[in-house]
């Protein structure tokens, strides 16, 4: 393995799944059951392994957290990494979207996940990391109506 003269950040992903349109549209979370933010809410995600695609990462730490089996399409919707926006170091996420339709499917806490549910867009609790911008980068993947 190379040896760099400059620091690296951990790699993360994060996606926002969103359900129903206008102002019923909700967005999947979940509760954290580990520090750092044990107890608050944030979109489901993590850390990317040695060698794994973006795509695979998201889509298997939405399973591992949620029980959900995203097979549809997602939507890269921006990269973030803010020295400071995970105290345990300095970390990047690339964070994606998806609209699953008007119905959501059922969640099942998973992972280091305490709980996961979905939320309405216009009552969300304060979310974990810097998460409530990776979802106003999100929206636009939800249908205003139907």
């Amino acid at each position: 393995m190379p040896t760099y003269e400059h620091h690296r950040p951990a790699l993360t992903v994060d996606v926002a799944l969103f359900c129903g349109s206008g102002a019923s549209a909700r967005v999947l979370l979940i509760r954290r059951g580990l520090e750092p933010f044990e107890g608050m809410w944030a979109l489901p995600g993590g850390f990317v392994e040695h060698g794994e695609r973006l795509e695979h990462a998201v889509r298997r730490e939405l399973l591992e957290e949620t029980g959900i089996a995203w097979a549809g399409p997602l939507r890269q919707v921006g990269t973030f990494g803010d020295p400071g926006r995970d105290p345990r170091g300095w970390t990047v996420s690339v964070a994606y979207a998806a609209w699953v339709g008007e119905s959501a499917p059922g969640p099942v806490a998973g992972d280091d996940a305490a709980s996961a549910d979905w939320f309405e867009l216009s009552a969300l609790p304060t979310l974990a990391f810097d998460h409530d911008e990776i979802l106003r980068c999100s929206a636009a993947v939800v249908p205003a109506s139907r």
